[in-house]
């Protein structure tokens, strides 16, 4: 009897630090899968002023239809709503930061997904019946709400390839060198005519006796 309860203790002991393990590996996973690599996903060198990249970013979510939640020198937000089906809604949030990099601009962006759905709360409403007192019925007034479902980074490489090819578009143009100006050729002199011999000096009057 002693020999069946403790090896159905070490059973149990032996399912439960497999169970563990099977948690752990399923929480870690998603740690696991961050690389850090050196890849450019999230982020490009542009040409400009931090300042110029993060104005060309908020045109870019602007020109997509996105609204602005903030905007400056160094940081710019913009959201957009989307609707797939009645009750669910999605918004897709975008963040973008601008740092300098020698003469140029190093643009960092990150898209983030919400889901919401529609929770819906109706409000009963009493009715006086007779004798019987008051009645509760669910019919009146929803309370309804979007309750988050889910969030998510997005991490589609050509989902941020077409927004930094969009962001060059609304990058003031690199300035062009002035042209200087050619130097005008210098009119050729006109030839001199060839020097005739010099005049001899008159010979000295004599007297004659």
């Amino acid at each position: 009897m002693r020999a069946s309860l403790l090896s159905a203790s070490l059973l149990a002991a032996t399912s439960a630090l497999a169970l563990t393990a099977c948690g752990g590996r399923a929480a870690d996973s998603s740690l696991l899968r961050e690389s850090f690599d050196s890849g450019d996903t999230f982020s490009r060198t542009v040409d400009g002023r931090p300042a110029e990249a993060c104005e060309a970013a908020r045109r870019t979510l602007l020109s997509q239809g996105y609204a602005i939640a903030r905007s400056d020198d160094a940081q710019v937000e913009g959201n957009k709503n989307f609707q797939p089906r009645e009750d669910d809604h999605e918004q897709l949030v975008l963040r973008i930061s601008c740092a300098p990099r020698g003469s140029q601009a190093l643009v960092f962006v990150s898209a983030v997904q919400d889901r919401y759905a529609l929770k819906k709360s109706p409000t009963s409403a009493s009715v006086g019946v007779g004798a019987l007192g008051s009645v509760s019925l669910p019919f009146g007034s929803n309370d309804d709400s979007l309750v988050k479902v889910a969030s998510s980074t997005i991490t589609d490489a050509e989902f941020y390839r077409r927004f930094f090819q969009r962001l060059q578009q609304y990058l003031p143009a690199a300035a062009k060198p002035e042209p200087q100006p050619q130097p005008q050729p210098q009119p050729a002199a006109s030839p001199q005519p060839p020097a005739g011999p010099e005049p001899q000096p008159a010979p000295a009057a004599t007297d004659q006796g």
